[in-house]
């Protein structure tokens, strides 16, 4: 098998979304509802461990201490999670999220050597192509084969559902495809249908065992890094 596609996941990855994005955006939403509840960063750490916003979210409107009369809750959800990628946008497009090293250099690289480029998020689909086309550019976010973000599978990380996706809408095997991704719900989807795994650590997995990934580092690095992670360095993963 031979290296062929290359399949982002987006929050942690393109940029350091989680901890001074979406949790905020997660307080902001809770403090306008009149919401008891505030994620720290230790405890959205934690749930994090929970891929996809909404489904977060049912942590706070079907906890114990939820008392608010807010009806047909799975709806309640589905509204404070749209009025959340609201802020989220918001704090994209104020610069507060800018790209990490690298990202935008792979790409770029990997769309020029004729390598198949593909996005797999549990977020939502707004969120993920505002903040492609804002840290990005335009360019950048046109080098893209596949974008697949938020609902668009049943079952989200680990389950392998949204790589597996990737690959049919991508016309790669999954042996031939590398998944970047940042925590361990990520590797083990990526793993679970038989891709390699390239891990770029974030803030909240910083200190998590990647045991299983084909590659670890720290950033994918820019020229002059000790570590840049070439389309080269990814093929020879596959030898």
């Amino acid at each position: 098998m031979s290296f062929q596609a290359l399949i982002f996941d987006v929050d942690g990855v393109v940029a350091e979304t989680e901890a001074e994005g979406h949790r905020v955006s997660f307080n902001k939403v809770f403090e306008e509802e009149g919401l008891d509840a505030r994620w720290d960063h230790a405890l959205y750490g934690e749930l994090l461990k929970i891929a996809g916003g909404k489904e977060r979210m049912k942590t706070v409107v079907y906890g114990r201490d939820f008392k608010k009369d807010v009806g047909d809750k799975e709806e309640y959800i589905k509204k404070l999670h749209k009025r959340k990628t609201e802020i989220f946008q918001q704090l994209i497009h104020a610069g507060r999220l800018p790209a990490r090293p690298g990202i935008k250099r792979l790409i770029e690289e990997a769309h020029g050597r004729g390598i198949k480029l593909g996005i797999g998020s549990t977020s939502n689909i707004d969120a993920v192509t505002t903040l492609l086309k804002s840290t990005l550019g335009e360019k950048a976010f046109g080098c893209f084969d596949v974008v697949l973000a938020g609902d668009v599978v049943k079952r989200k990380k680990p389950d392998p559902e949204i790589y597996s996706l990737n690959s049919e809408r991508l016309g790669v095997a999954p042996a031939e495809c590398c998944v970047v991704e940042d925590m361990v719900i990520g590797l083990q989807a990526a793993k679970a249908i038989g891709m390699k795994c390239i891990i770029t650590r974030s803030y909240y997995s910083r200190n998590d065992d990647f045991s299983g990934a084909d590659l670890v580092v720290d950033s994918l690095g820019e020229p002059g890094d000790a570590t840049v992670v070439t389309v080269d360095a990814i093929r020879g993963l596959f030898k």
